[in-house]
């Protein structure tokens, strides 16, 4: 499996991942939003470069011009609720994309333990078509594996890309046994381990909560 850990590199990316990890500016939750939808942004572009492409010819003004623009049907799956912000970074860029929604959530059965639990899905067929999964934080991965079983219910993908705003390393751990060997795993930062309550560390905090406030 390919794992691309955007923020070995340095660029702009990493001062949006700064800022969404800082206790200070994370109390604009509309700041908040917009960093997670400029991440998206940025990795969509980067994400770009795995599709097909072929060339096509246009009219300009002056003359035919050839021009390669992607050839995939792109699927931009994302994970109720959280993921909303980061789906719209990536739907800026693949504006031509088909979408699908899938609600996954931890149900608690004690303090530190819980269940993923997913209700509602609604997807176009996959069948043939690039599916880009995106959610921002990628904990255990339990999540997207089972919101990714879900979508394969409306058919079967001839690529599988997963993109994550911050991975722990259980969870890159957890994709690799679970995912298909094919898949490609993007992540704009990975980080060390998951405390008690299966929460990235250092990460970010909850993201849904960040974005759109408390839950009971």
């Amino acid at each position: 499996m390919k794992i691309v850990n955007l923020s070995e590199q340095n660029t702009l990316l990493n001062q949006f991942i700064t800022e969404i990890r800082d206790v200070n500016i994370q109390k604009d939750s509309m700041r908040f939003r917009r960093n997670i939808e400029r991440i998206g942004e940025v990795m969509a572009y980067e994400i770009s470069k795995e599709l097909s492409y072929k060339n096509i010819t246009i009219q300009t003004p002056n003359s035919d011009a050839v021009q390669s623009v992607p050839s995939d049907t792109v699927v931009l799956g994302t994970i109720l609720r959280a993921g909303l912000p980061l789906h719209t970074g990536f739907h800026n860029y693949f504006d031509r994309a088909e979408n699908a929604f899938v609600s996954a959530y931890r149900k608690y059965t004690s303090e530190n333990e819980f269940d993923v639990i997913v209700e509602y899905l609604a997807s176009p067929s996959l069948d043939n078509k690039t599916l880009l999964l995106v959610d921002p934080m990628l904990a255990t991965g339990i999540s997207a594996d089972l919101s990714y079983r879900a979508l394969l219910t409306k058919g079967k993908p001839s690529k599988t890309i997963l993109a994550c705003v911050i991975a722990s390393q259980q969870a890159v751990d957890y994709v690799i046994s679970h995912f298909p060997e094919d898949t490609i795993l993007y992540c704009a930062a990975i980080d060390p381990i998951l405390n008690e309550h299966a929460y990235i560390v250092p990460g970010l905090g909850d993201a849904g909560d960040l974005c759109f406030g408390t839950k009971e």
